[in-house]
Protein backbone atom coordinates (compact mmCIF):
# COMPACT_ATOMS: atom_id res chain seq x y z
CA UNK A 1 0.00 0.00 0.00
CA UNK A 2 3.07 2.16 0.02
CA UNK A 3 3.14 2.35 -4.11
CA UNK A 4 2.25 5.82 -3.74
CA UNK A 5 5.68 6.64 -2.72
CA UNK A 6 7.23 5.47 -6.27
CA UNK A 7 4.34 8.54 -7.54
CA UNK A 8 6.33 11.50 -8.96
CA UNK A 9 5.04 13.62 -6.71
CA UNK A 10 6.02 11.77 -3.48
CA UNK A 11 9.64 11.16 -5.12
CA UNK A 12 10.24 15.40 -5.65
CA UNK A 13 8.80 15.80 -1.79
CA UNK A 14 11.04 12.58 -0.72
CA UNK A 15 14.38 14.36 -1.90
CA UNK A 16 13.11 17.67 -1.54
CA UNK A 17 13.42 16.70 2.47
CA UNK A 18 16.91 14.95 1.65
CA UNK A 19 18.13 18.18 0.39
CA UNK A 20 16.81 20.40 2.79
CA UNK A 21 18.31 18.62 5.91
CA UNK A 22 21.88 19.09 5.52
CA UNK A 23 21.17 22.72 4.35
CA UNK A 24 19.66 23.17 7.84
CA UNK A 25 22.26 21.44 9.72
CA UNK A 26 24.79 23.72 7.70
CA UNK A 27 22.65 27.03 8.81
CA UNK A 28 22.20 25.92 11.97
CA UNK A 29 26.19 25.49 12.38
CA UNK A 30 26.53 28.99 10.61
CA UNK A 31 24.53 30.79 13.28
CA UNK A 32 26.14 28.76 16.03
CA UNK A 33 29.65 30.07 14.95
CA UNK A 34 28.67 33.70 14.66
CA UNK A 35 27.36 32.68 18.07
CA UNK A 36 30.56 31.74 18.79
CA UNK A 37 32.45 34.94 17.41
CA UNK A 38 29.68 37.62 19.40
CA UNK A 39 30.85 35.81 22.89
CA UNK A 40 34.83 36.18 21.62
CA UNK A 41 34.19 39.57 20.65
CA UNK A 42 32.80 40.03 23.81
CA UNK A 43 35.14 39.21 25.92
CA UNK A 44 37.87 41.04 23.38
CA UNK A 45 36.12 44.35 24.15
CA UNK A 46 36.16 44.10 27.70
CA UNK A 47 39.32 43.08 28.14
CA UNK A 48 40.41 45.83 26.09
CA UNK A 49 38.04 48.57 28.09
CA UNK A 50 39.68 46.93 31.28
CA UNK A 51 43.09 47.18 30.64
CA UNK A 52 45.37 50.22 31.80
CA UNK A 53 46.02 52.65 28.62
CA UNK A 54 49.04 52.72 27.22
CA UNK A 55 50.63 55.72 24.87
CA UNK A 56 49.09 55.03 21.08
CA UNK A 57 52.50 55.45 19.99
CA UNK A 58 53.16 51.99 21.10
CA UNK A 59 50.12 50.25 19.38
CA UNK A 60 49.98 52.31 16.11
CA UNK A 61 52.39 54.12 13.47
CA UNK A 62 51.96 55.14 9.82
CA UNK A 63 50.60 52.91 7.75
CA UNK A 64 49.68 50.43 10.66
CA UNK A 65 46.50 48.07 10.09
CA UNK A 66 45.40 48.10 13.42
CA UNK A 67 44.71 44.54 14.12
CA UNK A 68 41.54 43.14 15.69
CA UNK A 69 43.45 42.17 18.75
CA UNK A 70 43.96 45.66 19.89
CA UNK A 71 39.93 47.04 18.69
CA UNK A 72 38.98 49.47 21.50
CA UNK A 73 42.13 49.26 23.71
CA UNK A 74 42.68 51.89 25.79
CA UNK A 75 45.35 54.95 24.78
CA UNK A 76 46.18 57.63 26.12
CA UNK A 77 47.59 60.79 23.19
CA UNK A 78 49.80 63.93 24.49
CA UNK A 79 49.90 66.33 21.04
CA UNK A 80 48.25 70.24 19.73
CA UNK A 81 44.85 69.99 18.10
CA UNK A 82 45.26 71.05 14.63
CA UNK A 83 41.69 72.91 14.58
CA UNK A 84 42.27 74.37 10.69
CA UNK A 85 42.55 70.83 9.05
CA UNK A 86 39.51 69.57 11.45
CA UNK A 87 36.87 67.52 9.30
CA UNK A 88 33.67 66.42 10.14
CA UNK A 89 32.74 62.10 9.27
CA UNK A 90 28.64 62.39 7.84
CA UNK A 91 25.92 60.72 8.00
CA UNK A 92 26.63 59.02 12.13
CA UNK A 93 24.09 58.16 14.23
CA UNK A 94 24.46 59.52 18.24
CA UNK A 95 23.83 57.16 21.09
CA UNK A 96 19.87 57.67 20.65
CA UNK A 97 19.93 57.35 16.76
CA UNK A 98 20.06 60.93 15.82
CA UNK A 99 21.52 61.67 12.26
CA UNK A 100 24.50 64.09 12.38
CA UNK A 101 28.42 64.15 12.39
CA UNK A 102 31.03 63.10 13.92
CA UNK A 103 34.16 65.59 14.15
CA UNK A 104 37.29 64.34 13.66
CA UNK A 105 40.42 66.30 14.82
CA UNK A 106 44.22 65.90 14.10
CA UNK A 107 46.37 65.71 16.80
CA UNK A 108 49.45 66.55 16.63
CA UNK A 109 52.14 64.86 18.53
CA UNK A 110 55.88 66.48 19.99
CA UNK A 111 57.78 64.44 17.08
CA UNK A 112 55.34 65.76 14.29
CA UNK A 113 53.33 63.57 13.36
CA UNK A 114 49.58 63.21 14.25
CA UNK A 115 47.07 60.65 15.27
CA UNK A 116 42.96 61.55 14.34
CA UNK A 117 41.08 61.91 17.02
CA UNK A 118 37.00 61.20 17.14
CA UNK A 119 35.93 63.91 19.39
CA UNK A 120 32.05 63.15 19.73
CA UNK A 121 28.86 63.77 17.81
CA UNK A 122 27.61 66.80 17.17
CA UNK A 123 23.87 67.43 14.96
CA UNK A 124 24.57 68.28 11.30
CA UNK A 125 23.95 71.61 9.51
CA UNK A 126 20.43 72.12 8.33
CA UNK A 127 21.71 71.44 4.88
CA UNK A 128 24.24 69.18 3.90
CA UNK A 129 26.44 71.31 1.91
CA UNK A 130 27.15 74.06 4.95
CA UNK A 131 29.62 72.98 7.94
CA UNK A 132 28.04 72.44 10.80
CA UNK A 133 28.44 74.18 14.39
CA UNK A 134 31.30 72.41 15.88
CA UNK A 135 32.74 73.01 19.62
CA UNK A 136 36.42 74.30 19.01
CA UNK A 137 39.03 72.28 19.79
CA UNK A 138 41.16 73.00 23.35
CA UNK A 139 44.00 74.87 22.30
CA UNK A 140 47.36 74.21 23.95
CA UNK A 141 49.46 70.71 24.76
CA UNK A 142 46.75 68.72 25.73
CA UNK A 143 46.47 64.80 26.82
CA UNK A 144 43.37 62.80 26.03
CA UNK A 145 42.43 59.24 26.78
CA UNK A 146 40.30 56.88 24.14
CA UNK A 147 39.68 53.62 22.45
CA UNK A 148 41.87 52.87 19.67
CA UNK A 149 39.75 51.74 16.24
CA UNK A 150 40.82 51.02 12.69
CA UNK A 151 40.83 52.68 9.38
CA UNK A 152 37.48 52.37 8.19
CA UNK A 153 36.59 50.88 4.99
CA UNK A 154 33.58 50.62 2.78
CA UNK A 155 33.80 47.01 2.74
CA UNK A 156 33.87 46.96 6.68
CA UNK A 157 31.10 49.51 7.27
CA UNK A 158 29.41 49.50 4.34
CA UNK A 159 29.33 53.16 3.85
CA UNK A 160 30.54 54.23 0.13
CA UNK A 161 33.39 56.87 -0.06
CA UNK A 162 31.46 59.73 -2.10
CA UNK A 163 33.77 62.10 -4.06
CA UNK A 164 32.93 65.59 -4.51
CA UNK A 165 31.78 66.53 -0.91
CA UNK A 166 31.55 69.86 0.20
CA UNK A 167 34.93 71.18 2.16
CA UNK A 168 36.33 69.49 5.07
CA UNK A 169 33.30 66.53 4.89
CA UNK A 170 34.53 63.21 4.53
CA UNK A 171 32.58 59.66 4.74
CA UNK A 172 35.22 57.57 6.16
CA UNK A 173 37.80 58.08 8.89
CA UNK A 174 40.79 57.06 6.33
CA UNK A 175 44.51 57.71 8.16
CA UNK A 176 45.96 57.73 4.76
CA UNK A 177 43.58 59.93 3.41
CA UNK A 178 44.40 62.13 6.04
CA UNK A 179 48.09 61.81 5.92
CA UNK A 180 48.15 62.97 2.11
CA UNK A 181 45.67 66.00 2.82
CA UNK A 182 48.48 67.11 6.57
CA UNK A 183 51.38 66.83 4.39
CA UNK A 184 52.69 64.45 7.44
CA UNK A 185 52.74 61.29 9.07
CA UNK A 186 49.51 59.98 10.36
CA UNK A 187 49.17 57.11 12.91
CA UNK A 188 46.91 54.67 11.15
CA UNK A 189 43.85 54.12 12.66
CA UNK A 190 42.28 56.35 15.02
CA UNK A 191 41.77 57.36 18.29
CA UNK A 192 37.87 57.37 19.94
CA UNK A 193 38.12 59.87 22.44
CA UNK A 194 36.37 59.46 26.21
CA UNK A 195 38.28 61.78 28.13
CA UNK A 196 38.52 64.61 29.36
CA UNK A 197 34.81 65.25 28.92
CA UNK A 198 33.74 68.72 27.01
CA UNK A 199 32.21 70.63 30.62
CA UNK A 200 28.76 71.50 27.98
CA UNK A 201 28.56 67.65 26.73
CA UNK A 202 29.85 68.47 23.47
CA UNK A 203 30.38 67.13 21.12
CA UNK A 204 28.59 63.84 22.71
CA UNK A 205 31.45 61.36 23.60
CA UNK A 206 31.27 57.91 21.47
CA UNK A 207 29.23 55.40 24.56
CA UNK A 208 31.50 52.01 25.23
CA UNK A 209 30.24 49.66 22.58
CA UNK A 210 27.92 46.83 23.42
CA UNK A 211 29.33 43.73 25.42
CA UNK A 212 26.85 41.74 27.41
CA UNK A 213 24.39 41.04 24.62
CA UNK A 214 25.16 37.96 22.76
CA UNK A 215 22.65 38.29 20.57
CA UNK A 216 19.90 35.56 19.09
CA UNK A 217 22.23 33.44 16.86
CA UNK A 218 22.39 30.56 19.44
CA UNK A 219 18.87 30.79 19.81
CA UNK A 220 18.76 30.30 15.50
CA UNK A 221 20.87 27.43 15.42
CA UNK A 222 18.65 26.21 17.81
CA UNK A 223 15.46 26.55 15.78
CA UNK A 224 17.70 25.23 12.58
CA UNK A 225 18.11 22.33 14.39
CA UNK A 226 14.91 21.49 15.41
CA UNK A 227 13.84 22.35 12.33
CA UNK A 228 16.02 19.55 10.68
CA UNK A 229 14.33 17.05 13.19
CA UNK A 230 10.95 18.01 12.09
CA UNK A 231 11.44 17.24 8.86
CA UNK A 232 11.93 13.33 9.03
CA UNK A 233 8.63 13.28 11.41
CA UNK A 234 6.88 15.72 8.90
CA UNK A 235 7.15 13.39 6.10
CA UNK A 236 6.28 10.41 8.02
CA UNK A 237 3.00 12.09 9.18
CA UNK A 238 2.10 13.27 5.38
CA UNK A 239 2.87 9.04 4.10
CA UNK A 240 0.79 7.88 7.22
CA UNK A 241 -1.86 10.34 6.31
CA UNK A 242 -1.38 9.33 2.51
CA UNK A 243 -1.65 5.98 3.23
CA UNK A 244 -4.94 6.16 5.44
CA UNK A 245 -6.72 8.09 3.37
CA UNK A 246 -5.67 6.17 0.61
CA UNK A 247 -7.12 3.33 2.32
CA UNK A 248 -10.42 4.84 3.39
CA UNK A 249 -10.94 5.48 -0.64
CA UNK A 250 -10.03 2.13 -1.22
CA UNK A 251 -12.54 0.56 0.94
CA UNK A 252 -15.15 3.11 -0.12
CA UNK A 253 -14.97 1.96 -3.60
CA UNK A 254 -15.15 -1.49 -2.64
CA UNK A 255 -18.05 -1.00 -0.65
CA UNK A 256 -19.71 1.17 -3.17
CA UNK A 257 -18.95 -1.36 -6.06
CA UNK A 258 -20.48 -4.37 -3.36
CA UNK A 259 -23.51 -2.33 -3.40
CA UNK A 260 -23.76 -1.73 -6.92
CA UNK A 261 -23.21 -5.59 -7.71
CA UNK A 262 -26.18 -6.48 -4.95
CA UNK A 263 -28.40 -4.16 -6.99
CA UNK A 264 -27.55 -5.51 -10.63
CA UNK A 265 -28.60 -9.43 -9.16
CA UNK A 266 -31.98 -8.96 -8.00
CA UNK A 267 -34.61 -9.93 -10.88
CA UNK A 268 -37.99 -8.98 -10.50
CA UNK A 269 -40.60 -12.53 -10.16
CA UNK A 270 -43.47 -12.58 -12.19
CA UNK A 271 -46.92 -12.65 -10.38
CA UNK A 272 -49.56 -15.21 -10.51
CA UNK A 273 -52.68 -14.05 -12.05
CA UNK A 274 -52.04 -11.21 -13.93
CA UNK A 275 -52.33 -10.06 -17.46
CA UNK A 276 -50.69 -12.30 -20.04
CA UNK A 277 -50.31 -15.23 -17.76
CA UNK A 278 -51.34 -18.66 -18.96
CA UNK A 279 -54.07 -19.59 -16.85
Amino acid sequence: MYRFLLSRQWVILTLLALVLMPVMVELGFWQYHRHEHRVEQNGLIEDNLRAEPVPVTELTSPGHTVPRSDYWRRTTVTGTFDAKHEVVVRRRTSADERIGVLVLTPLVLADGRAVLVNRGWVPAAPDQMTYPEVPLAPKGRVTITGRLKADETTGASGIKDLKGLPPRQVMLIDSGQAARTLGRPVLGGYVEQTAPTPADGRPEQIPEPDHDSIGPHMAYAVQWWLFVAAVPVGWVVLVRRERRDRLAAAAAEAAAAAEAGGADGERPEAVAGTPGTAS
